[in-house]
């Protein structure tokens, strides 16, 4: 299919500095990680649950390898579509999994979307509303959406100012969280009921959620300035911050909760953990610091994601209709990127979304790693023992999920594999199709 220059992606080079870069990534981290993830982390890693965060932080910092060395070789505004093609040409391999790691980003963007749902609904007293909480989270994805429209430069402001609130406010709560607690863990450690370590490594799968936003930051890599260099730097600060902030968290809700308080209340678990040490006015800050946290975690997330499409339909590795909508490629694929989350939001439940988002990333993750130790290690100047060690991890953690999930919600096991059955047929038919000029 052809398309006018006028319905070209856009991309803006030099309209990101390295501070708008960390925002972002710390943006899409944040307001994925500690406020979505810190019940369902807790449900299976029990007493574990600060651990499995850090075990996360180490796997998350192994695969930033990978990403890191392809970035300051091909920095990119498709970031990981372009690593992909790179390492195993125009294939349907490329596509197939340009798109896991695309659906993976939008699974986060509908997670974070419930979550911002679910924050807010305790500022009223309404009890837990599943359809109030899906209206809340399609809401903020509508929002998002015109956001997106507007310039990168305005982008990069919001992300920077909301990250600057997001970290404060939240550095400020595990503090205070902690001194409340006279720095006593007794609530999490008196727990009896311990987590296996298939469990605990179940649980550090649904953590890398947390940290796998630094790949949004690949994927602005042609818009950053000077990206050979500040792509990486980006990406190691973006992890170093959130661990920071992820490790002071989890030991303030440890000291606050007990496991069993924090499982109840999962989907809002640091709200909870406020009450104790500051009663209401505790769970209204935190509650605020969440809003902030998933608005603008979303909007850095579409942002980036919207890119990747737009890439990938450059690439010619995805099929594209304009469905009679003006403007250009990448306004829309930020349209099909938010429809998208929405219907997620609507159909999922918050462990579903995360559940499925942790499988089409490590297994994406997998294949990038594969790619540069098999196709271009030598030519990246990439390590075979950080590559292996990487590919490691990832496999025996994504395998020890997958058995927690085959034996607790076989549901997630089938929508995963009928996703990627979908993902690489479909794949493989464009592709086929185009060759043949059928």
């Amino acid at each position: 299919m052809e398309h006018s220059d006028e319905n070209s992606s856009e991309y803006k080079e030099n309209s990101l500095t390295l501070t708008g870069a960390v925002a972002m990534g710390t943006g899409v981290m944040i307001g994925a990680g500690i406020f979505a993830l810190t019940g369902q982390v807790a449900e299976l890693a029990k007493q574990w649950f600060p651990l499995a965060f850090l075990a996360a932080a180490i796997v998350a910092s192994f695969s930033a390898y990978s990403y890191v060395k392809m970035a300051h070789a091909y920095p990119s505004a498709g970031g990981i579509a372009m690593f992909l093609e790179k390492a195993y040409g125009k294939t349907a391999l490329t596509g197939a999994f340009a798109l896991l790691m695309y659906f993976s980003m939008i699974i986060n963007e509908s997670l974070v979307a419930k979550t911002f749902g679910t924050y807010t609904l305790q500022l009223f007293n309404v009890g837990e509303n599943e359809w109030l909480v899906v209206a809340l989270g399609v809401g903020l994805l509508a929002f998002t959406f015109f956001v997106n429209i507007l310039s990168n430069e305005f982008i990069e402001k919001l992300s920077f100012f909301t990250a600057f609130i997001k970290i404060g406010g939240i550095a400020l709560f595990a503090i205070g969280g902690l001194w409340a607690s006279g720095f006593s863990f007794e609530n999490t450690s008196s727990n009896q009921t311990g987590a296996g370590p298939g469990e605990f490594l179940g649980a550090v799968a649904l953590a890398i959620l947390a940290y796998k936003g630094f790949t949004t930051i690949t994927n602005s890599g042609g818009e950053l300035k000077n990206p050979h260099k500040n792509v990486g730097r980006a990406i190691i600060i973006s992890i170093a911050l959130c661990l920071v902030l992820y490790m002071l968290v989890t030991l303030a809700v440890g000291g606050s909760l007990t496991v069993d308080e924090i499982i109840k209340a999962k989907d809002y678990s640091l709200a909870e953990a406020a009450r104790p040490a500051f009663g209401d006015y505790g769970v209204w800050f935190t509650v605020l610091f969440a809003i902030v946290a998933t608005v603008s975690g979303v909007i850095a997330s579409v942002f980036a994601v919207s890119r990747m499409l737009a890439m990938l339909t450059d690439m010619k590795l995805v099929p594209h209709s304009h469905f009679g909508m003006p403007g250009s490629i990448q306004k829309h694929t930020l349209v099909y990127t938010v429809v998208m989350a929405m219907l997620l939001t609507v159909f999922f439940d918050l462990s579903r979304i995360a559940s499925l988002g942790a499988i089409f990333y490590l297994i994406m993750d997998i294949a990038i790693h594969w790619g540069v130790f098999y196709h271009l290690r030598k030519e990246v100047k990439a390590s075979s023992l950080v590559l292996i060690t990487a590919m490691i991890l990832d496999v025996v953690i994504l395998g020890a999920f997958l058995v927690v999930k085959a034996q607790a919600d076989m549901l997630v096991i089938y929508v995963s594999l009928a996703g990627l059955i979908l993902i690489i047929l479909g794949e493989w038919l464009f592709l086929h199709k185009n060759q043949t000029g059928d």
